[in-house]
């Protein structure tokens, strides 16, 4: 069973989730502050954590921090009650792979949270071995396993992260718009998305330079989009 995980010093809000969540077959996880999703992420694997900003112990944020950085690539929903698109864009900075405001619809929630699986799912299916691996350059992309490599040394990337450099990959030289990345990765239409993508972008290309020793391969078309060049 699909297992999520709630998080939200609200338990009004972790219980009207869970009951949305748990009427389509979700098991359900919950926890009110972030020391005990630490806790939690590290002893059980969970397909989705739905992860509030603003808790007691350890914000949302710094929880987000750490499962990076130990290399937890769990995708992670963001919740929070502010607006601002420097709080959007923080939360994308540190690995999110997507956000909500505070106050939301369940239902639009419950059907965010079924879009962040169907990708995963889709990403996890067997494909021909033909078409497992992309290779350009240093760079070898194996689909099947979810693995990046970059000159034989493993490169940790987020679900999002790993989905945007396999599409840009799977056509290297062509300019993919910022609606077009949105549309296929996200699967919901792309209204305002350009700064979801540009934070994803941005991540991903700091990791791929820093693994490349300073090289730029993720190129920025101003006013057209993105490509991958090497």
């Amino acid at each position: 069973m699909t297992a999520i995980l709630i998080a939200d010093d609200d338990k009004e809000i972790v219980d009207l989730v869970k009951l949305y969540l748990q009427n389509e077959g979700y098991d359900i996880y919950q926890a009110y502050d972030g020391a005990a999703v630490w806790e939690l992420v590290n002893q059980k694997e969970f397909s989705l954590v739905i992860l509030d900003i603003m808790m007691p112990k350890m914000d949302g944020l710094e929880v987000c921090r750490m499962m990076r950085s130990e290399g937890i690539l769990t995708p992670i929903l963001m919740l929070s009650a502010k607006a601002e698109d420097n709080d959007k864009i923080m939360g994308l900075l540190t690995g999110a792979d997507d956000y909500m405001i505070k106050p939301f619809n369940p239902l639009e929630l419950s059907v965010r949270v079924k879009a962040i699986l169907r990708r995963i799912k889709q990403m996890q299916q067997v494909v021909k071995p033909e078409n497992d691996n992309l290779v350009i350059g240093p760079i070898e992309i194996n689909r099947d396993q979810h693995i990046v490599t970059v000159g034989g040394k493993e490169l940790h990337l987020t679900t999002s992260e790993f989905d945007i450099l396999y599409l840009l990959a799977s056509e290297p030289g062509r300019v993919f718009s910022s609606e077009y990345i949105f549309e296929k990765i996200w699967q919901e239409q792309a209204f305002g998305a350009s700064k979801t993508v540009m934070v994803h972008i941005s991540n991903l290309r700091d990791k791929l330079r820093e693994a490349l020793g300073g090289e730029n391969v993720i190129k920025t078309i101003w006013g057209v989009g993105y490509k991958i060049e090497i």
